[in-house]
């Protein structure tokens, strides 16, 4: 079992390690396993200095900490929480400790919270607020995340995921420059389903055109937009066109809070899976072959791909009106 705090298993880093020293760039090894370009670099250091073994896990603990809570003044602590039920502003008064390192000793130790209990015995009687049910809207088409992938055009030929040789070719000779393609994806909240098309570019215009068109397919699969979440880009919060759109809509425009990309997590986590099933899961010549292919991918996600979120049922099957 890998570090929990470890994006990649040793095998893995492992994988990362040959295929930079195999020639190829730092930086497009990185992307495609899914990591920064400062980690690659950092296990591509400790296998020339250590060999396989310096691939295993490390201990994120540190070696020492003279300034931790003793073990006197952690029990002093807990003692004093069992004894008075108080917040840490109160436990540090009393046990002298500051209040953030109350609050560190309680955690540590799993206490529950203080609202958590009765407050005439202590005993723990309400659950806590985490749950194993996840955030979902209670019907198709009551809102749709959107969100705009960039993704690197590929070279005729397949550049060099389809031939590793050519990256030192490039580099000898300059890259060429073939630009982006701008995926946009809408994701339905409750039941998943997913609309993507690629585009030239996310100007207001194209934004615009595109949710014409997946609330159409929503609709027609018994999903009517109600809801649209967005982040802050100028392209769906400025531009008349978009706003146009919703109003024809008559849908409800949701920004999420800048720099909260969380917030709109469905539509990023979609993202994810389809590079991970489509955009990198082959190797393609073309760019051409690599848009003809979503079709088909998107397709078999919407209606044969297992979705954990669903029970293992594809997120066709929690629309009203399925189609044919």
């Amino acid at each position: 079992m890998s570090h929990r705090n470890a994006r990649l298993t040793p095998t893995g880093r492992r994988v990362l390690v040959e295929r930079i020293l195999s020639g190829r760039p730092v930086a497009h090894v990185a992307k495609e396993m899914g990591v920064s370009r400062t980690c690659a670099h950092r296990w591509v250091s400790r296998y020339r200095d250590q060999g396989s073994a310096g691939l295993e896990d490390r201990s994120s603990r540190p070696e020492s900490c003279p300034h931790a809570t003793g073990a006197q003044k952690t029990a002093e602590v807990l003692a004093a929480r069992l004894e008075h039920r108080t917040g840490p502003v109160d436990l540090a008064a009393r046990t002298g400790v500051g209040a953030r390192t109350v609050s560190r000793v309680l955690a540590r130790a799993g206490v529950p919270r203080l609202w958590e209990l009765d407050p005439l015995t202590g005993t723990r009687i309400r659950a806590g607020r985490a749950t194993e049910r996840r955030y979902e809207r209670d019907a198709p088409g009551d809102m749709i995340h959107i969100d705009v992938k960039k993704l690197g055009r590929i070279p005729d030929g397949g550049g060099w995921r389809a031939d590793a040789a050519q990256s030192l070719r490039n580099h000898a000779t300059g890259h060429a420059r073939v630009g982006f393609d701008y995926v946009h994806v809408a994701v339905d909240d409750h039941s998943r389903l997913a609309f993507v098309e690629v585009h030239p570019d996310e100007k207001g215009a194209t934004c615009a055109g595109f949710l014409t068109r997946a609330a159409a397919f929503m609709a027609a699969h018994g999903a009517p937009v109600q809801r649209v979440m967005t982040d802050n880009a100028f392209a769906y919060r400025r531009s008349r066109d978009f706003q146009t759109v919703l109003a024809g809509l008559d849908a409800k425009h949701i920004l999420i809070k800048p720099r909260h990309p969380w917030q709109n997590g469905k539509a990023e986590r979609f993202n994810r899976t389809l590079q991970e099933g489509w955009a990198y899961r082959q190797v393609f010549t073309t760019n051409q072959a690599r848009t003809d292919a979503l079709h088909h991918w998107l397709h078999f996600y919407n209606h044969q791909r297992p979705h954990s979120s669903l029970g293992g049922k594809a997120p066709i099957t929690r629309c009203n009106q399925p189609a044919v």
